[in-house]
């Protein structure tokens, strides 16, 4: 691909993070609807669930396959293809009739938006060469995660109010077409230099890898935790796992190549987005339903009590990209743990729904420690791995996050759904939520410690190392303080 201008590099990015916003809106947007959607459908709690993780699911089950489609067939034609079925996939939902419905055309949305983040990336990648440039267009790319966190249950809440649930879908519309447009005139088209043949086997294993796992812990509350189904689930996902590792060992174009968890900040960045998305899918759930449905909040006012954590985001996130670009990850993953890990602990061990001050520094907390963790996941999967596995490596990362939130959204339904049974006033649900908190704490906590470990100067040489076996050229050129 032919170097590009300043500008028009930055035009490809803005074009880029125009996928990120529509995905990333979709999530918070839906948040903020779900109570609305709950009693239009006749929905209960693990319902609800599945309106979130249908999509989540599918995305993560998929990402690794379009990242490497797109670095085969060509990734501006890939991620074309992913605006117009998710567009498609976003007018079937505001049309759905029942759950049911919604749930399948959550899926297609899925299916489109696998092809959007991580070819998007690899396009970012390939498009910004340089290490400290690039980490500051990833802290942009973070940016866009905080904008959409700010401006999404705000323009949720004014469209379930006034127009309804099903108008939250329509804004997709607009935005991806525009992105189509934009992206036929100005994005050049990119492939690896040698062409990887799909892993048909490795993809089936992952999708019940998690499809299995999640649906374990999301019915487990209701049919039971020893009930034959859901051992028969959990089952189903252990032995699954343990053929895609042996399988993929052995394959010679495997989905995902084992020799990249070889390095250990590639592996604390896959980690590390598997526990900070976890934590936001929790706390995303919990807050949503406490403000709704204990305080009684419309979506707006809900919206508007999430506001300083979006906006801590969007401002901690592009900083974070300067920082990464200027001194390497570390202080900023440091830096996330000790954010994340408060929050948790205030909402966990104190009464902090007594009090509008109290949640308003846990919210900020939160929104800090987010702000600052995306920008060195990313950078950090990416950076130290060739270019020609661009797209495989940032979509591990996209896979991650989604894995997070997919596990996070299920694993406090379905503590909450355990303690509330039934309870709809506000002690019971505070009750119920403490385990739920401490849950989000120990993700907080799993960021600051893997963030420490794999920054280390051992982790900078088993980087050296994986990226000397991944591409021989480079045995003598370590990676550089951004991916360290």
């Amino acid at each position: 691909m032919p170097e590009l201008g300043h500008r028009r590099r930055l035009l490809v990015l803005g074009i880029c993070c125009t996928s990120l916003l529509i995905v990333s809106l979709d999530t918070t947007v839906l948040n903020v609807a779900l109570p609305s959607m709950r009693r239009d459908l006749g929905a209960s709690v693990s319902g609800m669930q599945w309106t979130i993780d249908a999509y989540t699911l599918v995305l993560a089950s998929l990402l690794v396959l379009a990242g490497s489609t797109g670095d085969r067939v060509g990734r501006k034609r890939v991620f074309q293809a992913g605006l117009v079925l998710f567009s498609l996939g976003s007018l079937l939902c505001s049309l759905a009739p029942s759950l049911g419905w919604l749930v399948a055309f959550r899926m297609i949305q899925a299916v489109g938006g696998s092809m959007l983040n991580p070819v998007a990336m690899s396009i970012i990648t390939n498009v910004f060469t340089d290490p400290k440039e690039r980490a500051r267009a990833i802290g942009v790319w973070g940016g866009v995660v905080g904008i959409s966190m700010a401006a999404g249950p705000l323009i949720g809440g004014v469209l379930v109010e006034n127009v309804g649930w099903r108008s939250i879908f329509w804004i997709n519309l607009p935005v991806g077409l525009a992105a189509l447009a934009l992206t036929a005139r100005y994005v050049p088209e990119s492939r690896a230099p040698e062409a990887r043949r799909a892993d048909l086997v490795g993809q089936l294993l992952v999708i019940v890898v998690l499809g299995s796992l999640t649906y374990a812990i999301i019915e487990a509350p209701a049919a039971g935790w020893s009930s034959p189904l859901i051992l028969s689930c959990t089952a189903a996902a252990i032995l699954a796992l343990v053929a895609l590792v042996h399988y993929e060992r052995r394959h010679p174009e495997p989905l995902v190549d084992p020799r990249f968890f070889r390095s250990a900040p590639f592996s604390g960045a896959t980690l590390t987005a598997v526990c900070a998305f976890a934590a936001l899918g929790g706390f995303l759930f919990l807050n949503t339903l406490y403000l709704q449905d204990i305080r009684g909040l419309a979506a707006l006012g809900a919206g508007l009590w999430m506001l300083p954590m979006a906006a801590m985001t969007g401002v901690c996130a592009p900083l974070s990209g300067r920082l990464v670009g200027s001194r390497g990850p570390r202080l900023s993953l440091l830096l996330a743990g000790v954010s994340m890990t408060t929050s948790g602990v205030l909402f966990a061990a104190f009464d902090v729904a007594s009090s509008d001050g109290a949640m308003l520094i846990g919210y900020v907390l939160f929104g800090i420690g987010f702000g600052l963790v995306n920008a060195p996941i990313t950078n950090t999967a990416v950076s130290g791995m060739p270019r020609s596995q661009a797209g495989v490596a940032a979509a591990v990362a996209s896979t991650s996050r989604q894995v997070g939130t997919s596990l996070g959204v299920a694993v406090i339904g379905a503590v909450l759904a355990t303690g509330v049974r039934g309870a709809d006033d506000a002690g019971a649900f505070v009750d119920a939520s403490r385990p739920a908190w401490w849950i989000i704490t120990g993700c907080g906590a799993a960021v600051l410690l893997v963030g420490a470990v794999t920054t280390s100067g051992w982790a900078r040489e088993t980087a050296r190392r994986t990226a000397a076996r991944l591409d021989p050229s480079r045995a003598d050129h370590p990676p550089s303080s951004t991916s360290a």
